[in-house]
């Protein structure tokens, strides 16, 4: 039985030399735009799994090409990012959520593109700006670490949903909290805890249970 093939979107969630020490044999692809999916189906594949994809700048992916991809038989996984809400929007007709981004979007506890979109240099895809749910992630880790009291992370939530996308960067974020809050200490000791590591990155972590999900697929007899 020859091997099934695949083709993943992938952009700033997940390094390649990363993902490709998951699940070697994909066809790796930047980003999606509009009528890449499509395209993709067009050549057959077993699995498309869309990871990454544009938001603002270019038109994003469309659900009917997501739909034509299943009624043609070809899985279709989505996580992480542009993968995660379109698999929250097109679960219904079979394409397939992998992870906590998916879940947030699924459980409408998130519903803005907002939240995943990040600025990524254009050569190498790298993000250069931190996604909305990573600092939730995060501001909720502070919170169950007693970093910070529950009202402290409502309010941290909310300076950094107010920011800008492509200015979602921890100094500035850290910089704006100084400047609003009257819990300078909280900052500072939020600081400190995030330079000692302890930031999540929800979107990277989902696009590797996603990969290893792919490979579970790839196995199947």
């Amino acid at each position: 039985m020859s091997e099934k093939s695949v083709i993943v979107f992938l952009g700033p969630s997940l390094d390649l030399e990363t993902a490709r020490s998951i699940l070697l044999s994909a066809d790796y692809r930047p980003p999606a735009s509009r009528g890449d999916l499509e395209k993709a189906a067009r050549e057959g594949p077993d699995i498309i799994c869309l990871i990454d994809g544009v938001f603002f700048e270019q038109c994003s992916v469309g659900h009917r090409e997501i739909l034509g991809a299943l009624k043609q038989g070809i899985s279709v996984i989505g996580a992480s990012s542009m993968g995660a809400l379109r698999a929250s929007e097109t679960e219904s007709f079979g394409m397939i959520g992998i992870g906590q981004v998916f879940e947030l979007y699924k459980n409408k506890i998130v519903e803005s593109d907002d939240e995943v979109a990040v600025i990524c240099d254009p050569r190498t895809n790298e993000a250069l700006s931190e996604a909305l749910v990573n600092i939730r992630a995060t501001i909720e880790k502070a919170v169950d670490e007693s970093v910070l009291s529950a009202e402290e992370g409502i309010l941290f939530l909310e300076t950094a949903a107010g920011i800008y996308y492509p200015d979602r960067i921890y100094d500035h974020f850290i910089d704006l909290l100084k400047n609003e809050t009257a819990c300078l200490d909280s900052v500072s000791k939020f600081e400190e805890w995030i330079l000692n590591g302890n930031a999540k990155d929800i979107k990277k972590e989902d696009a590797i249970s996603a990969l290893k999900y792919v490979q579970t697929l790839i196995l199947e007899k």
